[in-house]
């Protein structure tokens, strides 16, 4: 059974509405119309309906065999067709009787209804009149047949003239743009042909030269305004100004070729998109649009074809200069090859750049990935800075990971044999910093919203609407800031870096003593944090014994230091690794470092030093870090000033983690033992029966800043007072100062000082030389200086002195 009906009196309509008399008689009226209206719709399709019935009834059966008509029963059904096409609705029915009796006459069927002429104008005498007239019409099927529009016939006194006239054409103004461009261009022809026969002199061909390279450059500067004042109606002249790519003067086909490659380029990076263009599918291409989005698809349909006509073009162009081919019209030399293709690359570098979200980037890539590894220098470090600067600036991480797909590939498919400046470039890899960015956002409080019980006892109802509304679009702006694409980038940069190992361990694994290991070790020092914790005890026990193996350079071997401890201080505190062995190389190798080797090398030093010591004050014993102090003393005088002012900022850090460092600063010695400064052991050396000697030394620097921070060292390094550093000193790391005071300007930071002198007022009278033996020498030289034969001769005395 049902719910129980309501027991509640339905209100009426008028009841409901509360509408007036007046407003229910025109409903009424309007009702009653529409009925009438629908009535008389019916009855006129009842009507259509019977004529219908009627037509197909009298209509007589189509035979089986359809036979050739003869001539006059071809005319017949001329005449009824050219009856039925006349508007009869419009005549009188003596009119339409009339011309029913005209039409029987053999000279109305065949004279020619496009003129307008009287049917009796041109009556002839003599009885073959008929005969004629029935040849007319097969002479008029020869002919080209035209369009005919029947118009309305005119009544005269006697007669009803049919009117007709032929269908207008609308061309003879591209007829005549047409033949103005086949009248230039012959004269253009036979101008070149005229100028290739006679002879012109260097200075003449020089002025031709110029003339013409002027109105190149006036028709390249018209088509690219055009084009960009109005891309959307000019997209078609795109195409005419890559047509002059392909310029076939001799005189300026270089030139001419170069800067339509720069302005194109030009252009595409300023009327492109924001976005990527996709093609349109079949059902987009059926359906029915509005006339602007039919324009703005066709818009983007020639963008997207010229832009890849124009990358073929430049890609042709490199592989013309590659395989030193010749074209047929020999209009540019093989010599000319190598600078139209170093703009056509530098033009595909910008284009990867400037266009990373467009159609066809990945395209790019693989043209510009292999052009890395050029023999050529200049192309090789165009492309590499290109893909740096797309590294750094690639924020979503769509084109990074295209890129280093393909120099994967490359790599392997190459069998390691490229440079090593194409692994550095994935040191400008963005993936660290998005890391870092994410740990933040993860630990960061989020947003809690009130539920309905809180809101109803603390808001009234007017604050609780408005509280909706704010949370609602608080909501909306939270799904805004793109948590999906936050999600998208963590899952690309993931991928992006698995390649990026395996790329570093293969050349680990089997290509240890090539080239590219330096920057394997590099990329491993600052991505090490990111390794997956399963590669750690594979990835550091390799480590150790390339460092083992003697093979590896001073720079080598500190990077592998350096990655070995950022994968121990990231994910590896977890590790029971002890590494001590990391702790002694890095000892040994400090000693070998000097102002003649390489002066980068110290900026690793003091990362290493950061992290073994800096961070790791809990796990390192004070011995060791006493030793390192002193060593790190010693290495302060055999380097430049930069660097000196780096260790002993690094000294002031490991003495600020190590307290009890302050024993170097007194001369008694603790303990037993002799200090042995040879040892490369830092635990056995016994570092604390020495002295930090060196900062007395270093207090005459002739550089200020190492001059204070050896006072500030003598004092302990403290934080206040006299012996206290300044600020703008104190607050930067050592990596900064080593930076800050370089010498690669080959200028002093800050300038040094001109010595003063003192100047005497007066002058001593008397001999200058006090040492009676000396003077009595230099008298006797002086008074024999005047004779030729006499020489001095040095030699012999100083075989008198020593006997």
């Amino acid at each position: 059974m049902g719910p129980p009906k309501s027991k509640k009196r339905k209100p009426t309509f008028r009841r409901l509405l509360k509408t007036s008399s007046v407003k229910i008689d025109n409903k009424t009226k309007n009702r009653r119309f529409k009925r009438e209206n629908a009535d008389k719709k019916h009855r006129k399709e009842q009507r259509k309906l019977r004529n219908a019935l009627k037509d197909s009834s009298s209509r007589a059966p189509r035979p089986l065999e359809v036979y050739k008509k003869r001539p006059e029963e071809e005319l017949e059904d001329e005449d009824e067709e050219f009856l039925e096409s006349l508007p009869t609705d419009m005549m009188e029915d003596e009119d339409l009787e009339q011309i029913k009796a005209m039409a029987r006459k053999a000279s109305f069927v065949t004279r020619d209804l496009s003129s307008s002429e009287p049917v009796h104008s041109k009556k002839r005498k003599g009885g073959q009149s008929a005969e004629s007239y029935e040849k007319l019409p097969r002479k008029m099927r020869k002919e080209e047949q035209k369009e005919v529009i029947h118009l309305l016939p005119i009544k005269d006194k006697s007669r009803i003239i049919p009117q007709s006239m032929e269908k207008p054409v609308e061309q003879k103004e591209e007829d005549e743009e047409e033949d103005d461009e086949d009248a230039e261009r012959e004269l253009s022809e036979n101008e070149e042909e005229l100028e290739e026969a006679i002879p012109l002199t260097a200075e003449e061909r020089e002025t031709l030269r110029a003339q013409k390279l002027t109105e190149k450059k006036l028709a390249i500067a018209m088509l690219g305004s055009a084009i960009i004042s109005d891309p959307n109606n000019n997209i078609k002249k795109l195409k005419e100004l890559r047509g002059m790519l392909v310029e076939t003067d001799p005189l300026v086909a270089v030139t001419v070729r170069k800067l339509v490659m720069v302005s194109l380029m030009e252009i595409f990076k300023d009327i492109v998109p924001a976005f990527r263009i996709r093609p349109l599918t079949e059902e987009e291409k059926a359906a029915k649009v509005k006339r602007d989005t039919q324009q703005l698809r066709e818009f983007e349909e020639g963008l997207v074809s010229q832009y890849k006509f124009y990358l073929e073009n430049l890609e042709q162009t490199i592989k013309d200069w590659k395989q030193k081919k010749l074209k047929r019209s020999q209009a540019v030399a093989l010599q000319a090859y190598r600078g139209l293709a170093e703009v056509a690359i530098r033009c595909v570098c910008e284009l990867l750049v400037a266009l990373p979200h467009f159609n066809f980037h990945n395209n790019i890539i693989v043209m510009l990935v292999p052009l890395m590894n050029d023999s050529s220098r200049k192309v090789s470090d165009m492309c590499c800075e290109a893909m740096k600067t797309l590294f750094k600036e690639d924020k979503l991480g769509y084109a990074s990971l295209g890129a280093v797909k393909v120099m994967s590939g490359m790599i392997k498919g190459r069998h390691f044999n490229v440079r090593p400046e194409l692994l550095k470039t994935l040191m400008w890899l963005r993936i660290k910093e998005v890391d870092l960015k994410r740990d933040t956002e993860d630990t960061a409080p989020k947003k809690r919203f009130m539920n309905n019980k809180e809101k109803r006892k603390s808001l009234s109802r007017m604050q609780r609407k408005w509280k909706k509304a704010e949370e609602k679009l608080e909501k909306e702006l939270l799904e805004a800031e793109a948590s999906e694409n936050k999600d998208k980038k963590i899952k690309l940069h993931t991928e992006t870096l698995n390649i990026v190992f395996l790329i570093y361990f293969r050349i680990l694994k089997k290509a240890q003593k090539s080239v590219l290991l330096p920057a394997v070790l590099e990329g491993l020092a600052k991505f090490a944090h990111l390794i997956n914790l399963e590669f750690f005890d594979d990835l550091l026990n390799v480590l150790q014994n390339l460092i083992q193996s003697g093979d590896l350079t001073n720079r080598e071997s500190l990077h592998c230091i350096q990655t070995a401890f950022n994968i121990l201080s990231g994910q590896g505190d977890v590790l029971n690794i002890d590494p001590l062995k990391f702790y002694t190389h890095l000892y040994k190798t400090l000693i070998s470092l000097h102002a003649g080797a390489p002066n980068d090398d110290i900026i690793i030093v003091l990362q290493c030093l950061d992290v073994m010591l800096t961070k790791r004050r809990k796990q390192v014993t004070l011995q060791r870090a006493m030793a390192f102090v002193k060593r790190l003393c010693t290495l302060s005088m055999h380097v430049l000033p930069n660097a000196s002012i780096g260790i002993m900022a690094a000294n002031r850090a490991i003495i600020h983690a190590f307290p009890k460092c302050d024993l170097l600063l007194d001369n008694d010695g603790q303990g037993s033992g002799v200090y042995l400064p040879e040892l490369d052991e830092p635990e056995y050396c016994n570092p604390q029966n020495t002295s930090l000697w060196e900062l007395h030394t270093l207090m005459r620097h002739y550089q200020p800043i190492v001059r204070k921070f050896a006072t500030h060292l003598s004092h302990g390094a403290p934080s206040d007072g006299s012996g206290a550093l300044g600020v703008n000193l104190s607050r930067r790391s050592p990596g900064q100062l080593f930076a800050d005071y370089s010498f690669r300007d080959m200028t002093f930071n800050p300038p040094v000082g001109a010595p003063t002198t003192k100047k005497r007022d007066y002058f001593t009278i008397g001999h200058c030389l006090l040492d009676q033996e000396l003077r009595k020498q230099v008298d006797k030289v002086l008074s024999v200086a005047d004779e030729d034969d006499d020489t001095l001769d040095f030699s012999q005395a100083l075989t008198q002195t020593s006997t």
